[in-house]
């Protein structure tokens, strides 16, 4: 029986690369290409993902994909209930501060669902969260200014996800090439997976506890 009393992924702080996608854009919202995809740390605590999240960016914006696969069960997602919802959740820091414990107006975090709007709850959902604990929030971001795109598979589906640079308060990547981040997916079925530290650490709310992406070129 393992005696550690701390997850593996506490005792380092992780910096990935971001890579860089020239054609990123609303109108091209897709899966990225496996190059973009991030690195799973849980499997340094004997955690399998179910989940396949990959990264990119450029000028005008950050994209994201999410392909969740072996599900039996239909996601359950509600616009009204986000935090409740299956969902995959961003938090992302424009200025990679890792020695604070409460978040700061650079500080973001944003919810995607693969359903919960429309009649039949078959419409993804975009939106902008608070950070719990916040000392300031991050300027609001303007209706429908995040973007979204889910197709249904057999087992699963993919998501994919688009923020513009312009909804996150100072994002300048030539004085600031590294984003403080971290991520959860939040499945009912299938349970919950997170970039950095798990739900044993308060990382929705500490950005200390945050990974690192590295805007490569």
């Amino acid at each position: 029986m393992s005696t550690q009393l701390l997850p593996t992924r506490f005792l380092f702080r992780f910096a990935a690369p971001l890579r860089y996608e020239a054609s990123l854009s609303a109108q091209s919202l897709g899966e990225l290409p496996a190059e973009c995809r991030l690195p799973m740390l849980q499997e340094l605590d004997g955690d399998r993902p179910f989940a396949d999240v990959r990264g990119a960016w450029n000028e005008h914006a950050l994209a994201f994909s999410m392909r969740v696969e072996n599900k039996r069960q239909p996601c359950w997602c509600r616009e009204t209930r986000l935090e409740d919802s299956d969902s995959l959740q961003i938090w992302i820091d424009t200025r990679d501060t890792h020695n604070i414990h409460r978040a700061s107006r650079f500080c973001h975090r944003f919810v995607f669902l693969p359903g919960g709007a429309g009649r039949s709850y078959e419409q993804p959902v975009a939106d902008q969260l608070l950070v719990d604990r916040a000392r300031e929030n991050a300027n609001p971001v303007r209706p429908g200014q995040l973007k979204i795109h889910n197709e249904k598979r057999v087992d699963g589906y993919v998501l994919s996800a688009l923020i513009p640079t312009d909804a996150l308060t100072g994002f300048n990547p030539v004085d600031h090439p590294r984003l403080g981040f971290t991520y959860a997916v939040f499945d009912r079925e299938l349970g919950l997976q997170c970039f950095s530290v798990g739900d044993e650490f308060p990382y929705a709310s500490d950005p200390s506890l945050w990974g690192t992406l590295e805007l490569s070129r």
